[in-house]
């Protein structure tokens, strides 16, 4: 990547210079204009006094004229090197336009952005497992609330995995009563999916207010005896100028606790304590 970076700045190096030392020439010999009856000419070779008389008005014009397809020859040679050499994410930038690929969605999928001067709201709802090939849970990135079996590279949002020998050696009784469990955690939550092992429900979120729901899956793990879990808020807020989203209060992991206790499971590791940002 260095290395192609190396060559684009070369390459825009070059053509810059080459723009810079054409000869005006090449843009065309000087038109002169008779603006009282709208008319304009090329003069003829043998017409050097008339040009002279005329040089210092269509100097400028030619030069603006000069300057401005030297702009639009470079950015356009820009943005192909860009374009072509870059990842998405880091030409987007270099194009200096609003992408999803911003801070506050790094590390997220399927995100759409609303801002103005004192707050962001960024809303993703490409990360829950059907959109993963592997066919995992997702992690959590730093700019979501949640906790995940999967956020082994974010500790502060990882939590360990459960399990079920407390309750049985049966993965399919297990099952059965986890879903009966989410079921019970409270009046607004809906199941949107469910499988012999997979188990995806959705419930408005409760912290911050007002915005739009959490995203809750469980995966059954029947050859380990062990659930795996993700609970993620969809929308994130950040109000200026933190770049870390307002808390969700730990709600997230308060209604997985709540699960767990019910089913009265152990956890494999760990107990994940929340955290502690601003809220």
């Amino acid at each position: 990547m260095r290395a192609l970076l190396l060559v684009a700045t070369h390459c825009l190096a070059v053509a810059s210079s080459f723009a810079l030392s054409t000869p005006l020439a090449s843009f065309g010999p000087p038109r002169l204009c008779q603006h009282h009856i709208g008319r304009c000419d090329t003069p003829p070779p043998s017409s050097s006094r008339l040009a002279s008389t005329h040089l210092p008005s269509q100097g400028n014009d030619v030069n603006d004229e000069r300057r401005r397809r030297r702009r639009l020859f470079l950015q356009t040679l820009s943005t192909s090197l860009v374009g072509m050499i870059l990842p998405a994410s880091a030409a987007d930038v270099f194009k200096e336009v609003p992408t999803n690929q911003a801070a506050t969605s790094a590390g997220r999928r399927g995100c759409k952005t609303d801002s103005n001067p004192t707050r962001t709201i960024v809303e993703c709802d490409g990360e829950i497992r059907r959109f993963n090939p592997d066919g995992r849970l997702s992690g959590v990135s730093a700019t979501a609330n949640g906790v995940s079996t999967s956020a082994v590279r974010n500790p502060s949002r990882f939590s360990p995995p459960w399990t079920y020998l407390t309750e049985t050696n049966d993965p399919k009784i297990a099952w059965r009563s986890l879903v009966n469990a989410v079921r019970g955690v409270n009046d607004k939550i809906e199941i949107v999916e469910l499988t012999d092992d997979y188990l995806h429900a959705i419930t408005p979120t409760e912290y911050p207010p007002g915005t739009t729901y959490d995203d809750i899956e469980f995966l059954l793990r029947p050859e380990d005896n062990l659930v795996l879990y993700r609970s993620v808020s969809r929308s994130a807020v950040f109000v200026y100028p933190l770049t870390q989203p307002v808390s969700d209060k730990n709600s997230n992991l308060a209604r997985l606790e709540k699960i767990r206790d019910a089913l009265g499971w152990d956890e494999m590791g760990v107990r994940q304590e929340g955290s502690n940002r601003f809220d």
